[in-house]
């Protein structure tokens, strides 16, 4: 029988690679910025920046909540938002079958663009 020592401290989790920090370069847009998102929650590695990123990952997907929570988004451009930004590019204007989905993707960053810049995420 093997003996666990109960004195040792558990071992903290390691830090996100591609993202070690915030208080860096904001981000040129916001679709910038959800993809850097997404991509973290992948855990896919994203384009190297020069800086550290500006914030958490979770102060953007905070904003889109509240946005939500608001009643400034609806359910349909979350679907949008997560099912672009898995794919890691915006809905195409020269697909007809993605026009609806381009509309909602425009509206939802016509809200989400002036938060971001307020909280200093953004350009």
């Amino acid at each position: 029988m093997r003996h666990i020592s109960r004195t040792a401290a558990p071992a903290a989790p390691p830090p996100l690679a591609p993202f070690p920090g915030w208080g860096g370069t904001p981000f040129t847009s916001a679709e910038e910025a959800w993809f850097w998102v997404m991509a973290a929650f992948r855990s896919e590695p994203v384009r190297p920046q020069p800086m550290p990123p500006p914030c958490r990952r979770e102060d953007v997907v905070r904003v889109i909540d509240t946005l939500y929570r608001q009643r400034l988004l609806a359910r349909d451009h979350l679907c949008v938002l997560a099912h672009y930004g898995r794919r890691l590019v915006p809905p195409r204007p020269d697909r007809r079958r993605e026009l609806r989905a381009l509309a909602l993707w425009r509206e939802a960053f016509q809200h989400l663009t002036p938060r971001l810049k307020r909280r200093g995420i953004v350009i």
